[in-house]
């Protein structure tokens, strides 16, 4: 065989390759488009307390189960809905979008949560950067202000959770990591450092105490609120306090690869490194890469996975991919795509409308375990969009 024709060869394989790529992405966002279309259809029929209740979050007994805007996971679907509108150009799906967002706005004022990036960043951050309608602008600027009101320059952190004052006094989870995106992002728009301050402020305090020397993460700090020194050490959804949750693993990677974007510091491209290579390299991560839903779990193979955990580390490894070249991320990123695409998802006409399937809130409590989660189709959803750009030498963030 000669040059020519090994090259042929390579180029008829290179194509082909390509080909089957682009019918893949066109066949998972059919199958989104088409699941999202059956849950539009099915909320309307689902129990809603006075009608209070105004997005999905899971499937309870089988029923498609609604919260209210002051969940935690309101903004996941109205963010999907953005990420539908962005992978189409559809514009059904900009007006679904928009509707289902206008049902959370109020949160932008919820001064009893630290949840406002999920809320507010995933719904009108996404819808901003899509649209630049000023009154999405305005909504982040002001959820920004709210979230900045629950830090403490003693503590240097946010703090997490109201609730439970006899189990802590100042209690900083792990999932927080996520809301500072919503900060930066208000630096950004206003010119006012203070935000870009506390983000910083928070992530460095979390780096220095969340930690193990591996590089895993504890779920909950709890700090003295008066002297800012560490009182425990602890989890509230992992299997115990020296375990290593599966999804708070999985924030961690995504909150210091994105701190990495915002500020260029070098250090937290280190910090997701290593996070990443304690994920990797654990000797309990299946071989399909969709983690079981704690690292330390006995009779592991026994234990459920966590679709959701696998869809944010999924995600993160399409970003952490840009920052350096000599590493295996984006297989790895791509390998837990096709995966959740294949082998976690509800075929068409399943699960109320819900993408995947698989997913475990908290096992301890034994709350929405082998269920899906809004969160898990968000993220599912912005690794498909993260992996097509890269694939078509796009920037992630435009």
């Amino acid at each position: 065989m000669n040059i020519k024709q090994i090259l042929t060869i390579a180029i008829t394989i290179t194509t082909l390759s390509s080909c089957a790529q682009k019918l893949y992405f066109k066949k998972e966002v059919s199958h989104a488009e088409a699941q999202t279309d059956l849950m539009i259809q099915e909320i309307p029929k689902a129990d809603n307390k006075n009608g209070t209740l105004v997005t999905p979050r899971t499937l309870e007994g089988g029923n498609l189960k609604l919260v209210a805007s002051k969940d935690w996971t309101s903004g996941f679907f109205p963010g999907e809905l953005w990420y539908l509108y962005e992978l189409t150009k559809n514009d059904k799906w900009k007006q679904e979008a928009i509707k289902y967002s206008a049902f959370i706005e109020q949160e932008k004022f919820n001064d009893k949560t630290h949840d406002m990036g999920f809320k507010v960043y995933c719904s009108f951050g996404n819808a901003y950067r899509l649209t630049k309608n000023e009154n999405d602008k305005n909504v982040i600027i002001l959820a920004a202000k709210t979230l900045s009101t629950r830090f403490s320059p003693k503590v240097g952190a946010i703090r997490s959770w109201d609730h439970n004052d006899d189990k802590w006094d100042y209690p900083v989870i792990i999932d927080n990591m996520l809301n500072l995106e919503l900060l930066f992002e208000a630096t950004k728009l206003t010119g006012d450092s203070s935000f870009y301050k506390i983000a910083v402020s928070h992530a460095n305090t979390t780096m220095k105490n969340h930690f193990r020397s591996d590089y895993s993460t504890y779920h909950v700090i709890d700090y003295n609120p008066e002297t800012g020194l560490v009182e425990h050490k602890q989890t509230h959804q992992g299997y115990s306090d020296a375990s290593a949750w599966a999804r708070g693993q999985a924030w961690a990677l995504y909150g210091y690869t994105m701190c990495y974007r915002e500020t260029k510091d070098p250090k937290y491209l280190a910090q997701a490194k290593n996070v990443a290579s304690f994920i990797f390299n654990n000797k309990n991560m299946p071989a399909d890469l969709i983690p079981y839903w704690d690292f330390d779990v006995p009779n592991i193979q026994n234990e459920p996975r966590d679709a959701s955990a696998a869809a944010v580390i999924a995600s993160a490894l399409f970003e952490l991919s840009t920052y350096t070249k000599t590493n295996d991320y984006l297989p790895k990123a791509s390998k837990i795509l096709k995966n959740l695409s294949t082998n976690y998802n509800f075929k068409n006409g399943e699960g109320k409308g819900f993408i995947l399937n698989y997913s475990t809130g908290s096992k301890p409590s034994n709350s929405e375990v082998n269920v899906p989660l809004s969160y898990a189709d968000y993220y599912y959803l912005e690794s498909l969009i993260r992996a097509n750009k890269l694939k078509n030498n796009k920037s992630l963030f435009n």
